[in-house]
């Protein structure tokens, strides 16, 4: 069930749990922010399909979408395991990050290849900070 709370937060209860997304951006160059991960994409193609029309040419060839992982508090980067190009696979740990005297590991949320990399070893990043993009 998703409830709107205001403009661009909702409510989602998901696996027996609410939790709060929150949605910004037009939709072609929409941002997602949920769990502490970053999802961004043209999301024009559910429009599409909602008004019938053929979806591939309202909105070109079909691409995978990017994912942006993000920090989910604030944190050092203690190590990237990752490189752009790199194929990884779903659960896999991306990036490392140190936080509180502990380690907290970034996964690959699905099977991917890294396509950036935001961060550097060493460097302090903010809560929400974008470490790296997946596609």
């Amino acid at each position: 069930m998703i409830t709107r709370i205001a403009d661009g937060m909702y409510s989602v209860e998901h696996e027996g749990r609410n939790e709060t997304i929150y949605v910004a951006g037009p939709m072609a160059d929409r941002w997602i922010f949920w769990n502490g991960r970053v999802f961004r994409g043209d999301f024009r193609a559910g429009e599409a399909e909602r008004d019938g029309l053929d979806a591939a040419k309202r909105v070109g060839p079909s691409k995978a979408r990017p994912t942006s992982l993000a920090a989910p508090m604030p944190a050092r980067v203690s190590k990237i395991l990752a490189r752009p190009g790199s194929v990884v696979k779903k659960g896999d740990s991306l990036v490392v990050l140190e936080a509180m005297k502990m380690e907290l590991p970034v996964r690959a949320p699905a099977d991917a290849m890294v396509t950036a990399v935001h961060c550097r070893e060493g460097e302090l990043v903010d809560a929400d900070a974008v470490l790296m993009d997946i596609t």
